[in-house]
């Protein structure tokens, strides 16, 4: 059951986070958080989203902030470091923002950059880290995948691909094509039938973010019904999304690889700290330092943006049951 919007207008904070690098094209992270009965949720779908699909990533907030919910097989998540798609001399300064990572999941297929680029990003990981992951958020061709996977892979092993292609065909044929193993994201989380990728084999991993899933009930509904395994990761989200990605992490009966929810690392600052340790974070619940709060306040006429946005997805909400 959906609140009254007019009180989750009033336990609104919109906070506008500084990035250490440009990462999906921004450089600083605007996110919507609830302050709510329950706990903080976090609405945070990205700027270009519309309605139908931020929808669900407040839906996500609303859970988070409204539902007592209590999940836990585990206390700590080992996570990956993120690198993206900086140059290859970069590198070594963005793992150090991530201590005791002992998987690395870097950005590959940047418009405007080439394969060479890759190929240097990665082997320049690869000297660090022992475990080497790539993300190409569906930015090539089949056979732009074949060949990437064949350069990336000279040097070294990879871990897996994650969604090297955007159609969930291309991903099975890249599958046929590739002795990497093939993860899926946007086909799952984009898609309106989610597990239409696994039922084409289309996938030997699937990525799951809680916020673009609907909250971490409907993330956990899709993980049980998944028969390869699962590796949860953020959306970029503040410390608040991450707690609930570290929650739903922690509910699953199994987690066989390195999740993606170090993200905090690539802000210069954020509301709350969760301090990876030994290569893993705690699950733990996440409040957001008033001061920090207040310091990381949007504009008001961003703040006037979200709230309307707020309405606009309240609306799919409600129109939706």
């Amino acid at each position: 059951m959906l609140p009254a919007l007019d009180d989750l207008l009033e336990r609104l904070h919109v906070v506008a986070l500084p990035m250490r690098v440009r990462f999906r094209g921004i450089t600083v992270r605007e996110v919507a958080l609830i302050d709510g009965p329950s706990g903080w949720g976090e609405f945070g779908a990205f700027l270009e989203y519309e309605p139908p699909e931020a929808a669900h990533w407040l839906a996500s907030g609303i859970e988070s902030a409204y539902s007592a919910m209590a999940y836990g097989l585990r206390n700590v998540i080992p996570i990956n470091a993120t690198v993206p798609a900086v140059p290859s001399e970069q590198v070594v300064d963005v793992l150090a923002r991530f201590p005791g990572a002992r998987t690395a999941k870097v950005k590959v297929a940047e418009p405007g950059q080439t394969l060479a680029d890759d190929v240097a990003r990665v082997n320049a990981v690869r000297a660090l880290i022992p475990t080497v992951r790539v993300d190409a958020n569906g930015g090539w061709t089949v056979p732009e995948a074949v060949a990437a996977a064949r350069a990336l892979t000279a040097d070294g092993p990879l871990e897996y691909i994650e969604q090297p292609c955007r159609t969930v065909p291309e991903l099975a044929e890249v599958r046929q094509w590739v002795d990497v193993a093939v993860a899926a994201d946007e086909s799952i989380r984009k898609a309106s039938d989610p597990l239409a990728v696994v039922r084409a084999h289309a996938a030997d991993i699937a990525v799951l973010k809680v916020a673009p899933l609907g909250g971490i009930s409907a993330l956990l509904t899709i993980a049980a019904q998944i028969d390869i395994p699962v590796v949860i990761s953020s959306a970029l989200d503040s410390a608040v999304g991450i707690a609930a990605g570290l929650s739903a992490a922690a509910a699953l009966p199994r987690l066989e690889y390195a999740c993606g929810l170090g993200t905090g690392g690539l802000f210069v600052e954020d509301v709350a700290t969760i301090a990876p340790v030994d290569g893993a974070l705690p699950v733990v619940d996440v409040s957001p330092d008033p001061a920090r709060l207040a310091a990381l306040a949007a504009p008001a006429d961003r703040r006037d943006w979200w709230i309307a946005r707020v309405r606009s997805c309240y609306a799919a909400l409600a129109s939706a049951g």
